[in-house]
């Protein structure tokens, strides 16, 4: 899986170079974003603007981030979800536990407002 991390300050931002996050890649997702979360973070931005398509395994992977951070009073905003992505995102009814924005920018505003 081709990914990079941006570190700082309590905030991780985990940008996802794959059109896909799915079952060929999620068990790897989940990885990081369970290193990431027992790291020194609060928030974790988690940037989709290049992936096309999410399946079941892919929203499973940001879920347990969600569920790892939460139990230490943090947080995910997942940014850039775009078409059919953000459709499954809403199907779930996830759009109501996970913000999504439409940029980084966005999320770090979303950060400093709370």
């Amino acid at each position: 899986m081709n990914f990079t991390v941006d570190k700082e300050d309590g905030l991780a931002i985990f940008h996802l170079h794959e059109e896909r996050l799915d079952s060929t890649n999620s068990a790897e997702a989940k990885s990081e974003f369970l290193i990431l979360c027992q790291s020194n973070i609060e928030v974790l931005i988690i940037d989709l603007s290049e992936a096309s398509f999410c399946d079941s395994s892919g929203l499973s992977a940001i879920l347990l981030a969600e569920r790892q951070l939460r139990e230490r009073d943090g947080g995910i905003i997942v940014v850039d979800v775009l078409g059919k992505v953000r459709s499954l995102f809403e199907i779930a009814k996830l759009t109501d536990i996970i913000p999504l924005v439409g940029s980084v920018e966005e999320a770090r505003g979303l950060i400093v407002d709370d």
